[in-house]
């Protein structure tokens, strides 16, 4: 179940990333930017605790995380004039290094919950909450595109998703978790809000920079 719910996240960026291409293109998008969401789960399960012990790692991550979403909301006007910037391959690769920093904090909560189970059971159980997270990925981004289409504002909304996941990330870094925490009572929230206002502040800024280089 935990893995089938931050699920979602992987769906966001995809339909983020993948939101300007022809819809043939977007197809082939969200099929191998799925793909290779679940990839990365595997292999990052089987080294998670490991990986989440490394310190600056989530530092790294947060600030990749900041710079994708604030990328995805500039890129966001305009459409009409971006077929020849937007590309399936730099979708993909955005895509893929997003998954990558948000599969770092994914897979530990579902390798906790199968350390929950029978051992002889906790590879099974994996693999079934992987399996399971494929069609929810795929329908979520199509069904997303969709929503962007109509709602624009969901643009804005999953670009700041993806600053609240860095701000969340970068203070949990073990390397500064403790000193923060110990500086700033509620830090994790603190970070999250500024999070969610540097993606939406200069994404923005960029986006009404990027506008009106279009229109001269």
């Amino acid at each position: 179940m935990a893995n089938i719910l931050l699920s979602g996240d992987n769906a966001v960026v995809i339909a983020l990333a993948s939101r300007n291409l022809p819809p043939a293109q977007q197809k082939k998008a969200i099929f191998w930017g799925s793909a290779a969401a679940i990839i990365l789960r595997v292999v990052l399960t089987i080294t998670a605790v490991a990986l989440l012990t490394l310190p600056y790692l989530k530092i790294v991550g947060g600030l990749l995380l900041l710079y994708i979403g604030i990328q995805l909301l500039s890129d966001s006007g305009g459409e009409e004039h971006m077929e020849a910037k937007t590309s399936i391959w730099a979708a993909i690769r955005t895509i893929l290094i997003a998954d990558l920093v948000m599969s770092l904090d994914n897979v530990l909560a579902v390798a906790a919950a199968a350390q929950k189970g029978p051992e002889e059971t906790r590879l099974l159980l994996l693999i079934i909450g992987l399996a399971m997270s494929i069609p929810l990925i795929i329908f979520g981004s199509a069904m997303l595109l969709k929503v962007m289409e109509r709602f624009p504002i969901i643009i804005t909304l999953g670009a700041g998703l993806l600053g609240f996941l860095a701000g969340g990330m970068l203070v949990d870094d073990p390397a500064i978790k403790d000193s923060i925490q110990a500086a700033i009572g509620d830090a994790k929230l603190a970070f999250e809000v500024v999070g969610i206002a540097i993606v939406i502040l200069v994404g923005s800024y960029f986006k009404k920079k990027n506008a009106a280089k279009e229109t001269h």
